[in-house]
């Protein structure tokens, strides 16, 4: 039933967005040098490696690390690199994975194989066993503001709790969220 979901939501959801998703390329295009979209390797189901597509916030170059792991973040945005974070923009392209099965759109965040502390808490919790979320019930909650065992904590309740109508809820709190831009640091 979640995949269903996930493929008729994602679709409806690339044709909604694909108008502004060729522009916000065109405009991280003309903004900065580099493509428009950003690959990044990512921690999948059952710790899987796949290639997650987003707007490229960052300058060609920037280290493959979590932002809060950069000295100074600011210094390696794009000139629009911040609104696409804050806004959330960046992770429109997500929806490809969706549509690739690689992602769901409710799940944990899919974590960068640098992470070896968050990915060895959720594999000794079960979590790595769910397909990465576009959000999840971290992100409603803190999103960069939590400390990586609290991120763990709200997957594990996920995990517990996963239905239909918890991933509706939490979809609709993340929108409320991204509107108020609550919990970006960066």
């Amino acid at each position: 039933m979640k995949r269903s979901f996930d493929i008729l939501i994602g679709f409806v959801f690339a044709l909604v967005f694909l108008i502004p998703m060729f522009l916000l390329a065109i405009v991280v295009r003309l903004t900065s040098k580099g493509p428009a979209l950003y690959w990044s390797e990512r921690v999948g189901r059952d710790n899987a490696a796949f290639k997650m597509p987003k707007f490229r916030s960052m300058r060609v170059g920037t280290p493959t690390v979590p932002t809060i792991m950069l000295g100074s973040p600011q210094a390696y945005l794009t000139p629009i690199g911040s609104f696409l974070r804050k806004s959330s923009l960046d992770e429109l392209p997500q929806v490809w994975s969706i549509l690739a099965g690689d992602m769901s759109f409710v799940g944990p965040r899919p974590a960068l194989f640098s992470q070896d502390d968050l990915i060895a808490l959720r594999k000794e919790f079960g979590v790595h066993t769910l397909r990465p979320g576009l959000t999840g019930l971290a992100q409603i909650n803190g999103r960069d503001e939590l400390s990586i065992p609290d991120k763990v904590r709200f997957d594990v309740i996920y995990l517990q709790r996963q239905s239909l109508w918890f991933d509706v809820c939490i979809l609709w709190l993340t929108l409320l969220r991204v509107l108020r831009r609550d919990g970006v640091l960066h």
